[in-house]
């Protein structure tokens, strides 16, 4: 079996889930000095969408955006996986 490698500084950072309105985009940043290498994010509420979870232009942190048909806001939650630049 082979070890696993070590992410040096590695770190989950979570935004909560808060309401806003559709397609309004949730950014979570890593802390300064750490970039994000991967994060997800979650859509909540009936007929939620999770829309898109992509990183920031400058790699610091990840976006988020949702909506949901019958409804004008959702519940949209966020993380990054970050480490050591």
């Amino acid at each position: 079996m082979k070890a696993a490698a070590v992410v040096d500084g590695y770190q989950v950072v979570n935004l909560p889930n808060a309401t806003v309105r559709n397609f309004q985009r949730r950014t979570v940043f890593c802390p300064e000095g750490k970039g994000a290498i991967d994060g997800g994010a979650e859509a909540q509420g009936q007929d939620a969408v999770l829309v898109g979870s992509f990183p920031t232009d400058d790699g610091r942190g990840r976006i988020a955006l949702g909506r949901q048909m019958r409804y004008s806001d959702l519940g949209i939650s966020a993380y990054a996986l970050c480490a050591n630049r």
